[in-house]
């Protein structure tokens, strides 16, 4: 399954960029992500690696996650590694006004287990609504001021 979802925030790339570069800060924004545990003494950049543990609705996960991609106010990447596998990706555009367009892909896939490509067609519409409003909440946070 793959999804986007995009939002415009008023401020620069580098503004946003301070506000998602700290990964354990993806908490103050992501509704979705309950925890997030280190599994190596790299905080930041291509190789960190954490756990993410993620709630919808009634479903609780797992997730070992690694940077993949790291260039400061452009993009990151991270690959997913547990029950649902896949890449996700931040992308960062310069607008003119000192905006930018925040862009979040994931390409996923479902176990058969929890239906596969169905499953992941059923899920689709869901984490749609999820990450859109974590796009709301990252907006706010940065032209809140939370970048400085």
């Amino acid at each position: 399954m793959r999804l986007r979802v995009g939002i415009m925030i008023a401020a620069s790339p580098d503004e946003v960029w301070r506000v998602i570069e700290p990964i354990d800060r993806h908490l103050d924004w992501m509704a979705d992500a309950v925890s997030i545990t280190f599994a190596s003494t790299q905080r930041r950049g291509v190789g960190t690696r954490f756990d993410c543990l993620t709630r919808i609705g009634p479903f609780r996960t797992t997730d070992r996650m690694t940077v993949t991609e790291w260039d400061p106010g452009r993009a990151m990447g991270i690959e997913h590694r547990g029950v649902v596998t896949g890449r996700g990706r931040f992308r960062l555009r310069g607008r003119p006004r000192q905006r930018t367009r925040f862009t979040w892909t994931e390409q996923l896939t479902f176990p058969w287990w929890m239906g596969g490509t169905f499953g992941a067609f059923a899920a689709k519409p869901v984490l749609r609504r999820v990450w859109r409003r974590n796009l709301r909440h990252l907006k706010h946070l940065v032209e809140g001021g939370a970048a400085g």
